[in-house]
């Protein structure tokens, strides 16, 4: 295997078969999921490709609780049991997981980066299964590698929280939108979800200052889903390409506890989800992942299950 990433544990991709003859239009993700190295990806359609990011060292920088390294295979786990229901010409590759060894994070984020950036580079599209939500500065440097300096890159972030939280001593899962934004002049920041009296008023200050575009959780209701829709795709339109975040604890706590920071008044599964077609089905966007699942705090699986759902989404929306 890529000294870069580990082989998924036997038995992750495995469900119900509903037809022996395996027909087509019957099939499920653990049966057309294809496990390959990366120097082995081929561009034989239009494909998705999956990488785990086994990591908590952000999370536990940031004294929230660990957990979420469990997530990429649990998510595995779900996503193997739901329907296939596109053409044969699309194709779901898994390429392992990068594991976030001992303190180590800025390699294992440099590592994601590198992995991104191949997949990129051979026309697929990514999907990161964090993993805390250090995860997605990872993400970013495969991306930005990808498409060069000069490229004007929006992140969408899905997140009840600006991660925006200072750097000096040291990165965690609450800082890499801050990074991003002071290292790179070409990069801009949407935040979708924020809770307005979960967030100190340094950050929404820091927010103003770094010139961040947020909309808050209590403005996302109802009607006013529309001005939401407007704004991303304004937001879209600014820039030459995106890449798409999730955190599900912008979730309401009934639906996903399992998160290191629930809240009672996130948003619903069907906002999330219709956030989620809307920025993937546009051509400008690179990838997508989910960080800070965290089946150690999970009720019943429910939390796992949406995540699963959710990534969902975004392939079946990324391959029509």
């Amino acid at each position: 295997m890529d000294n870069l990433v580990k082989k998924v544990i036997e038995g992750v991709w495995s469900g119900r078969t509903d037809s022996l003859e395996n027909n087509k239009e019957s099939l499920r993700y653990h049966q057309i999921v294809e496990l390959a190295r990366l120097d082995t990806l081929d561009t034989k359609g239009k494909a998705c490709v999956i990488i785990g990011f086994e990591s908590d060292e952000g999370v536990r920088r940031n004294k929230g609780q660990i957990g979420a390294a469990k997530a990429p295979n649990e998510l595995r786990s779900e996503l193997a049991k739901l329907p296939w229901n596109l053409s044969s010409q699309k194709y779901l590759v898994d390429v392992g997981t990068i594991d976030c060894t001992g303190n180590d994070l800025e390699k294992a984020q440099q590592q994601l980066g590198d992995v991104v950036n191949q997949v990129l580079t051979k026309k697929m599209t990514p999907i990161i299964l964090g993993g805390g939500h250090e995860t997605a500065y990872g993400h970013y440097l495969g991306v930005r590698n990808n498409i060069g300096k000069a490229a004007k890159l929006g992140i969408i972030n899905i997140d009840a929280h600006f991660d925006l939280r200072p750097y000096d001593e040291q990165s965690s899962s609450g800082t890499m939108f801050r990074e991003i934004l002071v290292q790179d002049e070409n990069s801009s920041y949407l935040v979708i979800g924020i809770q307005r009296y979960g967030i100190t008023q340094a950050l929404f200050d820091k927010a103003d200052e770094l010139g961040v575009t947020y909309i808050c959780e209590e403005d996302m209701h109802g009607e006013q889903q529309v001005q939401v829709n407007v704004a991303i795709e304004q937001f879209i339109q600014n820039n030459d390409f995106i890449m798409l975040t999730l955190c599900p604890d912008v979730l309401n706590a009934a639906f996903a506890p399992g998160v290191s920071a629930s809240s009672p008044f996130g948003l619903s599964p069907y906002i999330v989800r219709t956030i989620i077609r809307t920025v993937t089905s546009s051509e400008k966007t690179k990838s997508f992942d989910i960080s800070e699942v965290n089946p150690l705090l999970d009720e019943n699986n429910r939390t796992v299950k949406l995540g699963a759902y959710l990534v969902n989404e975004a392939i079946i929306s990324f391959l029509n």
